[in-house]
């Protein structure tokens, strides 16, 4: 799938692009660690995959996360 195709949107429909912003919209557990993202959480510099629903990018406590973009929202 080429660059042009791949359009990954946020939870309200906003088309994210790599290096935006985003802040979580609810808390989330963090498997594999005892770490809980709180609603409102920044994650900075997204990096987009090659599925279009996961987006990877890190916060404060937890480098390399991949988050699901049902979840998250632009800042």
């Amino acid at each position: 799938m080429s660059e042009e195709e791949r359009v990954v949107r946020d939870s309200n429909g906003t088309r994210l692009a790599d290096g935006d912003a985003v802040t979580v919209i609810k808390d989330l557990k963090v498997k594999g660690t005892s770490v809980t993202l709180k609603r409102g959480t920044l994650a900075k510099h997204i990096r987009l995959t090659d599925d279009p629903d996961l987006i990877e990018c890190n916060v404060e406590k937890v480098k390399g996360l991949v988050l699901r973009t049902e979840f998250v929202k632009k800042a």
